[in-house]
């Protein structure tokens, strides 16, 4: 009778050890970031301390997607981090694309198990415009933080600083040292980021349909209490505001710049854990 009660309680730890599942938290950065943002900030460590095991990353290069595992990768289900990083001055639609791309690997890496995109900045719109393909159908959750989801004034300076034609341009590319040759090679990525209107990407892109699963957005408070950052309004950071969206996003406010700091992991660890 012992025996035979030891072999089912096997069985049964057999059967929840093969079909338990955890999920998958995508850590994706803004414009000129990388997967060292979320490391020098202490993210990644913040969440591999509670429980989202660091399982490696999945870098953009000439020759696709490549994947580097973390050392001492865990195999077992629990919940994991990896990091994508992005070519971030290139066009959206280069964004979207390999991003796209990446999660197609994940599933494979991890059998599916549910994906939770964390998109900073632009990551978030990125990862956003990903799920409107209808591609990555065991996403669960969307979070973006400060993301410019209805655009930013601030693209103008960018565009307008940059159109110049020739021999301007090439004196200020001279004189105006790597800012200026950044904002050369984001131009067209300024573009995708205008303010949503009739005619822009972000106007079309917030029509789309978007899938049934969390939205949360963490949006910026700066010094004197108000919606906002030095870089994205407030209205544009809520995905309330999108029109596919409206009424559907959880919210959280928090002051601090645009920038990615050691507060957002506390941030993301207490939405986690709503899971």
């Amino acid at each position: 009778m012992k025996k035979a009660t030891n072999t089912l309680l096997g069985l049964i730890l057999l059967s929840i050890t093969q079909f338990s599942h955890a999920d998958v938290a995508v850590l994706i950065h803004g414009y000129l970031g990388g997967t060292y943002s979320w490391n020098n900030t202490g993210i990644t460590q913040q969440l591999n301390n509670k429980g989202w095991t660091y399982s490696g990353a999945y870098l953009s290069s000439p020759a696709g997607i490549q994947y580097f595992p973390a050392q001492n990768s865990e195999t077992k289900p629990t919940n994991k981090t990896v990091l994508v990083n992005l070519p971030s001055q290139a066009p959206i639609v280069i964004q979207i694309n390999i991003l796209q791309e990446a999660l197609k690997q994940i599933n494979n890496q991890y059998n599916d198990e549910p994906l939770i995109l964390i998109g900073h900045s632009l990551g978030g719109v990125v990862a956003r415009a990903v799920l409107t393909r209808n591609t990555i159908n065991n996403a669960k959750t969307l979070i973006s933080i400060a993301s410019p989801h209805l655009g930013t004034p601030r693209v103008f300076q960018g565009i307008n600083a940059t159109n110049n034609s020739f021999p301007v341009s090439i004196v200020r590319s001279f004189f105006g040292g790597n800012t200026y040759r950044t904002a050369q090679r984001s131009r067209r990525l300024y573009h995708d980021l205008l303010p949503a209107r009739a005619g822009t990407f972000l106007y079309w892109l917030n029509n789309q349909a978007h899938p049934d699963i969390a939205y949360y957005s963490v949006i910026r408070r700066n010094r004197y209490g108000f919606p906002g950052d030095n870089v994205v309004p407030g209205y544009s950071q809520d995905m309330n505001n999108v029109t596919a969206l409206k009424g559907k996003s959880s919210n959280t406010t928090t002051p601090s710049y645009h920038n990615l700091t050691p507060q957002d992991g506390s941030i993301i660890l207490g939405i986690l854990n709503k899971k």
